[in-house]
């Protein structure tokens, strides 16, 4: 990024608006609606591939279940409630987590239970697939009159005293009070910012896929720590289906990706078949996987800049909370500026120094907590495992340890 100075418009045209967000996913959408509902102007520049889904009737026959899938807590839905996302989700496709089962590695494996009745609320998190967010979102931004959609691709960041600029590749200048980045782990924005980071690698691949279950999984969401084979999650899906986030070590993850659905399927027997019973590839069959990294961005904000997301932070995805976080920042930034004072800007250093304090220890705690567990888990030597079996032991019998931990779960901080 550069030094301060005036904005110059290079070439093109120029527009400005209150808040320019650079990103296309379900954070960037959202941090786009959050700002128009506040009544700011908005620009969302996305690639230039991105196009809105378009608003079309439910077809007859269901289309194939998306193998990317949140596990959305209790903050993310208020959120999502109070932008009138929630309700145009396809609630047929989003399946409410009732309880969840962790479970221990070897014999006498320990084990922890949560539950929604414990809780006292109606679901610990509800599991909605990327695919039906997105045509929600955008169906939503298709009404929100005060938000400009531009197609291009960014390749300079200027900051001056009164505002900044994002100068695109076909020359336009799109001039903002506020950018934000909600560009993903590979953050562009990030970058122009000289932000420094943190990553470690953790060796391993998130392998999903989905699959039908012999046995109703009652809205159970089901986990496994198995010391060398790495971590296996089972989410549930609406009716007897469940969605695999398997976070494995690369050597295995490449063996289980050279591998069928059906393979795949008859060695999670291993984990699931007493609880789940069968398990039946959904077709069509489809098996992706991601790299698994910790990043630690050296701050998340930066003159005139805010980072939200992927781009401010990237956990394990063990807790499934990576998402959650996001739709915290976003919450958060909207609120900070909403709460800014008459004589100062939106965004103005005070007000983004606001934000990013207010996020910094929940950001905290899940980065160490995630990587604790990952680490803890990772070492396959037996005295290990008994304890980390004891430990979970212990904490299922400890009550008000397991309240505290629900309740942030949930997206809440009491």
């Amino acid at each position: 990024m550069n030094s301060p100075s005036s904005p110059s418009v290079r070439r093109g045209t120029h527009s400005h608006s209150d808040v320019c967000i650079v990103g296309n996913g379900a954070i960037a959408k959202t941090t786009a609606l959050g700002f128009a509902q506040a009544g700011l102007s908005v620009t969302l520049l996305c690639p230039p591939t991105a196009v809105l889904a378009p608003v079309a009737p439910k077809a007859s026959a269901a289309p194939s279940w998306d193998v990317r899938v949140y596990a959305l807590n209790h903050g993310a839905r208020d959120l999502l409630s109070s932008l009138k996302v929630w309700g145009a989700l396809d609630a047929a496709r989003v399946a409410p987590v009732e309880a969840m089962l962790v479970n221990g590695d070897g014999p006498g494996a320990g084990g922890l239970a949560f539950d929604a009745y414990g809780a006292r609320v109606g679901a610990l998190a509800w599991i909605v697939e990327d695919s039906n967010l997105g045509q929600a979102l955008d169906a939503a931004l298709k009404f929100a009159h005060n938000v400009t959609l531009v197609h291009g691709r960014a390749i300079g960041l200027e900051v001056g005293a009164d505002a900044a600029s994002v100068r695109l590749d076909g020359g336009d200048t799109l001039g903002a009070a506020l950018v934000v980045g909600a560009d993903g782990a590979q953050s562009w924005v990030r970058s122009q910012c000289d932000i420094g980071l943190d990553y470690r690698s953790y060796g391993q691949r998130g392998v999903v896929a989905n699959f039908a279950c012999e046995k109703p999984h009652q809205g159970a969401a089901h986990q496994w720590f198995s010391g060398a084979e790495g971590i296996v999650a089972l989410l549930p899906l609406p009716g007897r289906r469940v969605s695999l986030v398997w976070s494995a070590p690369d050597a295995l993850a490449d063996m289980l990706r050279a591998e069928s659905a059906g393979q795949l399927a008859k060695r999670l027997a291993a984990f699931c078949a007493e609880a789940l019973g069968q398990l039946t590839p959904l077709e069509p069959e489809l098996v992706r996987d991601f790299p698994l990294a910790l990043m630690r961005p050296h701050a998340m904000i930066a003159p005139r800049v805010a980072l939200v997301g992927d781009a401010a932070h990237v956990v394990h995805p063990m807790s499934g909370h990576g998402m959650n976080l996001g739709f915290a920042d976003v919450a958060q930034l909207i609120a900070s500026v909403a709460a800014r004072e008459p004589q100062r800007g939106i965004g103005d250093a005070r007000v983004l120094e606001r934000y990013a304090r207010a996020r910094k220890e929940d950001v905290l705690l899940m980065q160490f907590a995630t990587d604790s567990l990952a680490r803890l888990f990772d070492a396959d030597i037996e005295p290990l495992r008994v304890a980390r079996n004891f430990g979970l032991n212990l904490l299922d019998k400890l009550p008000g340890l397991k309240r505290r931990l629900i309740s942030r779960a949930l997206g809440k901080q009491g």
